[in-house]
């Protein structure tokens, strides 16, 4: 028998943390460029992540993972979190966090038609309606509204918003078959993805002059975004014989999320963000009710 208070804790635990990381992120972005901020927190998550998994005993698993495909966990580096948060970083930076979380949030929208274009996977009616309100949900947020005149307060902003759901999605494509410990596939992902932050944030000459507040906030972002959320969402999983209830929890993140925008950033948060991602969010609630699903995609976080 599974502990289904427990499970429900620890979903709720990574959910509450994840609506915390788009503030992080802008607060971060005020003193880091996205390189720095990438490379930052992908050196606090690989420490975090090593830490865990000697507790749990897996880190002899890390060689001998690597080296059964090393090519396919140098390109999975290279996706996430190497450009994947690259990408999506400069996106927060260029757009304001309300409009650049729920745009992202649009990830698992992207995973079924990626999954049907490279698994050969069907898309059923559901899909095609979930499809149509979340891309429409996207575009009302996108244009603040104003559909007709597809105005953008960044289009460059908008693209890698929507570039970052694309990179999300074939991450977890590439993942579909991996039989791996998910908690040590993703460690390498950032062993991979190391050496090549650091190469760009040399090459970018960056300066490190920021105030202890800008680093406790990319030492959030490294611990609650890319580290321990993770695995407390995975172990809310294991943990549960309902994966989707417990996966239904995290349609309640970009909302939590929006208001800690207003009230700790400040921003302004229009109601077309408001109609946009109640669109999206409905359009993956039908998605998500209307089972069998064509992936799994519990697992994917947000």
């Amino acid at each position: 028998m599974k502990n289904e208070k427990r499970a429900l804790v620890l979903g709720l635990a990574a959910v509450l943390l994840w609506s915390t990381v788009a503030v992080a992120f802008k607060l971060t972005l005020q003193e880091f460029t996205p390189i720095q901020m990438l490379t930052v927190a992908s050196f606090v998550s690989a420490i975090v992540l090593t830490g865990i998994c000697y507790m749990q005993g897996k880190l002899n698993q890390l060689r001998t993972t690597f080296f059964s495909n090393p090519l396919n966990y140098l390109i999975l580096g290279l996706i996430n979190p190497l450009a994947y948060y690259l990408i999506l970083f400069k996106a927060y930076d260029l757009l304001p966090a309300s409009q650049a979380q729920p745009l992202n949030y649009s990830w698992a929208i992207t995973l079924t038609l990626m999954a049907a274009l490279f698994l050969g996977q069907k898309i059923r009616k559901q899909d095609w309606i979930a499809c149509a309100l979340g891309y429409a949900g996207v575009i009302v947020i996108a244009t603040k509204g104003d559909l007709f005149a597809l105005e953008f307060d960044s289009p460059l902003g908008v693209i890698l918003a929507l570039l970052s759901t694309v990179l999300w999605a074939g991450y977890w494509i590439l993942n579909a078959k991996n039989k791996a410990d998910p908690v040590v596939g993703v460690l390498l992902g950032f062993i991979v993805a190391l050496p090549f932050a650091v190469a760009l944030s040399i090459y970018e000459g960056a300066i490190w002059e920021q105030s202890f507040q800008g680093w406790l906030a990319v030492t959030y972002v490294g611990l609650f975004e890319m580290g321990i959320t993770f695995v407390l969402w995975l172990s809310a999983l294991k943990a549960t014989d309902n994966t989707g209830r417990i996966s239904t929890l995290i349609f309640i993140s970009p909302f939590i999320s929006l208001l800690l925008l207003a009230y700790i950033i400040g921003e302004t948060i229009p109601p077309s963000t408001l109609i946009g991602l109640v669109m999206i969010v409905s359009g993956l609630i039908f998605q998500q009710v209307m089972k069998p699903s064509n992936i799994d995609i519990e697992t994917c976080k947000q």
